[in-house]
């Protein structure tokens, strides 16, 4: 079985897609650092640091998300 350059450039960039969850899983720890770094300094927050700590990580979800997506699309389409 031979392959082309056009399904190794495919697979590179599958694989550049997919490297998006590599940063969003830095910045979701960072976001969880500080938010137990806030409760420690005003534990009385809490609810207002969780509620705003989750709504954080969902956002930065979404790039990881849609960089899985359009790895699978570039290896099941192409």
């Amino acid at each position: 079985m031979e392959v082309s350059i056009g399904q190794g450039l495919i697979a590179i960039g599958a694989a550049i897609a997919v490297f998006t969850g590599f940063a969003t899983g830095f910045g979701e720890g960072s976001v969880a650092k500080q938010a137990v770094e806030s409760v420690g300094k005003n534990p009385e927050a809490i609810n207002e640091i969780r509620t705003l700590m989750i709504l954080g990580d969902a956002i930065s979800e979404t790039c990881a998300i849609y960089g899985l997506l359009v790895a699978i699309l570039l290896i099941f389409v192409f």
